[in-house]
């Protein structure tokens, strides 16, 4: 469904001139490169000045708080109707890895189920070791990835997160399963199914 230019426009916090640079955006190599990136983070990531980087940051930062707090609440709706229907039954959770134990996760651009299982990771904050399989050892190819994705650079800096290029690894450990995702276990990498 397209919205149109104008209501668009402004749901996004954007002027009518920064949504056309937007759309431009998306179809130029940009749009390639990262064909889901939000408004936002295209045209900050585009950004020609530090000033309009900033700008685009500060509208992401308040669009996502406020997508942040709805998802709270509806969670917290959602935990009080649990609780006022089945008062004396405790909700299943799904066995999570140890979250100080180090995963190790082979994932590929333009890969849905990868995407899905990656944001499952990230949210429940083990550390992480992340292997883009077929990047053919491009370090922009790799960053510019991780942004789409939206991986929290301080978490790449404080080395919770790790960005590697596959060269092979896959190949030894995926055994043709695409995304995979590996806890080791002694001397050996053994496959996680949860989250």
């Amino acid at each position: 469904m397209r919205l149109s230019s104008q209501p668009a426009a402004q749901q996004w916090g954007l002027t009518q001139e920064e949504w056309s640079r937007y759309e431009a955006l998306k179809r130029s190599e940009r749009g390639i490169w990262s064909p889901s990136l939000d408004p936002l983070t295209t045209l900050g990531v585009e950004a020609t000045t530090d000033a309009e980087r900033r700008k685009y940051a500060d509208l992401l930062v308040e669009k996502e708080s406020r997508r942040v707090e709805k998802e709270l609440a509806f969670q917290r709706a959602y935990d009080a109707a649990w609780k006022r229907r089945f008062p004396g039954l405790v909700p299943v959770a799904v066995a999570s890895p140890d979250r100080s134990s180090r995963l190790a996760v082979f994932v590929r651009e333009d890969c849905l189920s990868c995407d899905t299982r990656l944001k499952t990771l990230l949210s429940a904050g083990n550390p992480l070791d992340i292997w883009l399989v077929g990047s053919n050892n491009d370090d922009s190819r790799l960053r510019r990835w991780a942004v789409a994705q939206h991986i929290d650079n301080a978490r790449v800096q404080r080395r919770e997160i790790t960005l590697n290029h596959d060269a092979g690894r896959w190949l030894h450990y995926g055994q043709g399963k695409m995304p995979v995702v590996l806890e080791k276990q002694g001397d050996s990498w053994l496959p996680v199914s949860a989250p």
